[in-house]
């Protein structure tokens, strides 16, 4: 994959449909723009970068995928996947085959993109974040359940999309992207979307040991009379950025439980392998933007 050009305008306004949160909780903008809906970051938009959590309404896909699913691979017909990509390009400002996402793998590979690169390669390479300084183009990872963060650079107007599987999370994918994406890492914004919860993220001994390990936060993990171990993936992921140099003001979050609200996500633990999978992208920012 190609290094990347250079650094492009906010979310313009296109006919969107925007329900504010309440007073008091910054958890983000519910946004519906050419029928797909999204949610969004306010410290990203604060910053100036085009971005969108999409959820699972306002696509073509039917069935299971019901409607705006971004995933062949598990069963989704492809016309309907082509016309959902369309969607959240236009919702994006790009075009649908510079909107960028990878072969997922629940790992920790960082790969670079930019208007030269081709959809089809990266499409097919293995990794789990994308970075980009070119502002022609949107990268975007797919989760069900995992934990998308989107990161925008402040001072160059360089993006990342991280997807953060609680394997993810402990080889250190966000680590990675971040430290791919700047070395100043005082200006950056992130955002964390929605995701499995502290309420539905129920776990093994094993897997809350080795996720309290890798996280510099040490109440991540909740433990219930009679009940087997809950991880909070929102909170370790927050505490991992703060340790690599973000500032506490500077991450934000997008709240959502993939697991508890079917109407809104797709959740691979609550639905199994026939579920639809949600794209998360942002948009590098020109400079002078």
């Amino acid at each position: 994959l190609r290094a990347g050009g250079a650094p492009r305008p906010l979310l313009p306004n296109l006919g969107a449909r925007y329900e504010v949160s309440p007073p008091g909780l910054d958890f983000g903008m519910t946004c519906s723009m050419n029928t797909a809906e999204f949610l969004t970051s306010p410290a990203l938009s604060r910053a100036g970068f085009r971005h969108a959590f999409f959820t699972r309404n306002g696509g073509a896909s039917v069935g299971p995928y019901a409607s705006l699913s971004f995933s062949i691979a598990v069963g989704d017909h492809p016309d309907d996947v082509r016309e959902n990509l369309v969607r959240a390009a236009r919702a994006l400002d790009v075009a649908p085959d510079k909107l960028f996402f990878l072969s997922q793998v629940h790992g920790r590979d960082v790969h670079r993109v930019d208007a030269e690169s081709s959809r089809e390669t990266v499409l097919v390479t293995e990794g789990d974040a994308l970075v980009s300084s070119d502002p022609s183009v949107g990268v975007g990872v797919r989760s069900a359940d995992c934990v998308p963060v989107l990161i925008g650079d402040q001072k160059t107007g360089s993006v990342a999309a991280v997807h953060a599987g609680w394997r993810g999370v402990e080889l250190g994918a966000v680590a990675a992207a971040v430290r791919q994406l700047s070395a100043e890492p005082r200006d950056l914004v992130a955002a964390i979307g929605p995701h499995i919860s502290l309420e539905a993220f129920e776990v093994s001994d094993e897997v809350a040991a080795r996720l309290l390990a890798c996280s510099p936060d040490p109440d991540v993990v909740s433990l219930r009379p009679g009940a087997r171990p809950h991880v909070d993936l929102r909170r370790l992921v927050r505490a991992q950025l703060v340790s690599l140099g973000l500032a506490p003001s500077a991450v934000d979050d997008v709240a959502g439980c993939t697991v508890l609200e079917p109407g809104r996500f797709f959740s691979f633990r609550r639905d199994g392998a026939k579920s639809g999978r949600h794209l998360s992208a942002i948009v590098p920012r020109g400079l002078h933007a």
